[in-house]
């Protein structure tokens, strides 16, 4: 067995949750991962770090989970020798990967303007807020920041006088996923046209991309959408229901669903045959919807996921992390991982959820220990020996 991105490495100067979750990705899929620390650290080491129930011998679970199969080099960028290093370390690489405040690469010369004199194919990614230009990018931005101004936080929840932010991070997310997408393009026109180039990821600009066609409608008609809940503006019923023990999901998109659902029940008002229709479904949504609240608070969500399931109506639980870490199916397609920590002891986490047919190995390394690799790294690749890395080191310059 092997893996996609073998071949590939990649220099990771991320740090965080954008940066490093695309770093993940791309090491988990084989691509040859240094991570080029400060000497004192990429932050996200110390983020639970003494959490006793969010760590892992000093490892809080922001780092266990985002830097597994990397490899830790601690370099001064700051420094001429630092620098020097890194330019080395980049002649041999194929991509640099960022996610520093837009300008930081240029300040620090590794940008892709001067590592293309360097390295003519290389390819660099910065993960930012609000991209290279314009006239807001240089405005600070996390998740939330993002989630908010783009769009997002305004359909999500119960009410429009209550914003909600996604529970996931998907702004810090949706920008690493997007970086990932950038760089295996920018691989395959490497590939067929020989040059690197500059792979340029905003979050927001991720954000206003999965708005998707909700932004097409906004455009059609010039009404600006309202939180729906769990509810959908068209599909009827498309909600979330109270059971006797949480909540179960039901989806009914085409007409036949509500055939089925009805089907189960034994309630003269929903067999009314005008709402065999998803018009006058929608138009009577809250007296459809209110009979089958009060029907599903009878049993449990399992007897209504069971019965809903036999006759094929879309349905789902609404599951804690508890359940939905140990779904059978989840388990099945090895989305539950176990990860080593470098001086021993284990925890799960999250798999790859890209499956190949062929290149599919599914093996992790540990999370490495700061500087872990800076030695293994300098000499195979720089071909430095002992005595040169002990100057270094002394000077400060590598850790």
């Amino acid at each position: 067995m092997s893996k996609p991105l073998e071949g590939i490495r990649v220099i990771d100067l991320t740090h965080m949750l954008s940066g490093p979750y695309a770093g993940m990705i791309l090491a988990d899929l084989g691509a040859e991962t240094i991570k080029v620390e400060p000497l004192a650290g990429e932050g996200t080491r110390a983020l639970l770090a003494k959490d006793p129930n969010n760590s892992l011998k000093g490892m809080g679970a922001y780092f266990l989970t985002l830097n597994r199969n990397k490899k830790s080099v601690c370099i001064d960028l700051k420094s001429e020798s630092g620098l020097e290093l890194f330019y080395d370390l980049v002649r041999n690489a194929d991509v640099v990967l960022d996610n520093f405040s837009a300008g930081v690469p240029a300040k620090l010369k590794i940008d892709f303007e001067h590592l293309k004199a360097i390295n003519p194919r290389i390819i660099t990614c910065s993960v930012t807020g609000f991209g290279q230009d314009g006239p807001n990018f240089q405005r600070p931005a996390f998740d939330q920041v993002v989630q908010g101004i783009g769009g997002g936080m305004s359909i999500t929840g119960e009410s429009a006088d209550k914003p909600t932010r996604a529970g996931i991070p998907i702004g810090d997310l949706g920008g690493g996923m997007f970086a990932v997408m950038g760089i295996l393009a920018a691989l395959q026109s490497r590939t067929s046209k020989g040059h690197g180039q500059h792979v340029d990821i905003s979050m927001l600009d991720c954000q206003i991309s999965m708005l998707n066609y909700m932004a097409t409608m906004y455009f059609l008609s010039g009404q600006n959408p309202t939180p729906l809940g769990n509810g959908h503006f068209v599909h009827v019923p498309y909600n979330t229901f109270k059971t006797s023990d949480g909540f179960v999901i039901v989806a009914v998109i085409f007409d036949s669903f509500w055939d089925n659902l009805i089907s189960l029940f034994d309630i003269e008002a929903l067999k009314d045959p005008k709402f065999k229709t998803q018009p006058e479904r929608l138009a009577n949504k809250a007296f459809i919807e209110g009979i089958l609240n009060d029907v599903f608070s009878t049993q449990s969500t399992a007897h209504w996921v069971e019965k809903l399931s036999s006759v094929r109506v879309p349905c789902a639980p609404v599951n804690n992390f508890e359940q939905a870490l140990t779904d059978p199916q989840v388990l099945h397609r090895k989305m539950v991982v176990e990860l080593e920590h470098p001086e021993g002891g284990k925890v799960n986490a999250p798999g790859n959820p890209i499956k190949l047919s062929v290149d599919n190995e599914e093996l992790y390394t540990p999370p490495p220990l700061l500087g872990q690799h800076t030695d293994e790294v300098l000499k195979s690749l720089l071909g430095l020996d002992d005595s040169r890395i002990a100057e270094l080191r002394t000077a400060k310059v590598v850790g």
